[in-house]
């Protein structure tokens, strides 16, 4: 065999091996979840409410608290994430402020979210007085997916080719006109990347809604945005760590009723992704 043939088997073995070794953790993982979670998967652990100290009953409030929190953050980080991205791809001037601006950006991705949820409690609990619920556990989520939101976007948004924004000035078209027909459709795949990523991110953390939103024990769903809520990431922290005596087939089912719900807001996003592909014009 030549020397090049036998460096192309290699690397691409060497690849092969790289991408087992990385899908098979994933995959081990998730299978042992589900091994030890199905069993507790009912209609009653489902839409029940809990009871006897959490060791039996549902969690119902639980998932609904998380789904609350989950939309809340959409709504205050995705408009205003993608409106930053648009700012610093379409109007911001290129020198030294903006690249002070991005650079803190990605910084903020990178702090840990125990941070964010001291901030959260200083802030939304303490000094605004929302006191802890929906609505103060949100925004301290939204402030923590904003970063990467904002960096996904804006990359999405500088991919968009600058000859379609050169088309639609030279058809008459404004500025604006131009960001909202053209180029937002085609960065769109890029979009739901970057918001899905962030979602995700704050659909299972457990360390900013324990300051700011979630509560220990609470046997009934919130009446509005300022109650607290249980949510599936601080329930199964406590399930596993604060009750004595909890069945093991319990906590997995927690954890993979928190898995499924991961999961699905990735499809989804993966279905969206591929139909506004499927539409791009480049």
């Amino acid at each position: 065999m030549p020397p090049r043939e036998r460096t192309q088997h290699l690397i691409f073995a060497a690849l092969t091996l790289a991408a087992v070794l990385t899908v098979a953790p994933i995959v081990l993982v998730v299978g042992y979840i589900a091994w030890l979670g199905l069993p507790a998967i009912r209609w009653e652990f489902l839409s029940a409410m809990p009871r006897e100290g959490m060791r039996a009953g549902g969690i119902w409030p639980a998932i609904v608290g998380t789904l609350y929190l989950t939309l809340g953050t959409a709504v205050v980080a995705v408009p205003l994430g993608v409106a930053a991205a648009v700012y610093l791809s379409e109007y911001a001037p290129d020198n030294a402020f903006t690249r002070a601006i991005r650079l803190a950006i990605i910084n903020l991705a990178g702090i840990p979210s125990v941070v964010y949820g001291l901030f959260g409690l200083g802030l939304f609990v303490l000094f605004l007085r929302l006191s802890t619920s929906i609505a103060a556990g949100s925004l301290t989520l939204a402030i923590m997916t904003l970063p990467v939101i904002i960096s996904t976007s804006e990359v999405a948004l500088r991919a968009v080719p600058q000859s379609f924004r050169l088309v639609s000035f030279s058809l008459g078209g404004t500025r604006w006109q131009t960001i909202w027909r053209v180029v937002l459709p085609q960065a769109l795949p890029g979009i739901l990347t970057g918001v899905i990523l962030g979602l995700e991110r704050a659909a299972g953390e457990t360390a900013p809604i324990l300051f700011t939103a979630a509560a220990f024990f609470l046997p009934r769903l919130p009446d509005s945005a300022l109650d607290p809520t249980m949510a599936l990431p601080y329930h199964l922290f406590v399930i596993s760590t604060q009750v004595p005596g909890m069945p093991i087939h319990l906590q997995y089912g927690t954890a993979l009723v928190l898995l499924v719900f991961v999961l699905s807001m990735n499809l989804l996003a993966t279905v969206i992704r591929s139909r506004a592909r499927a539409r791009r014009q480049w």
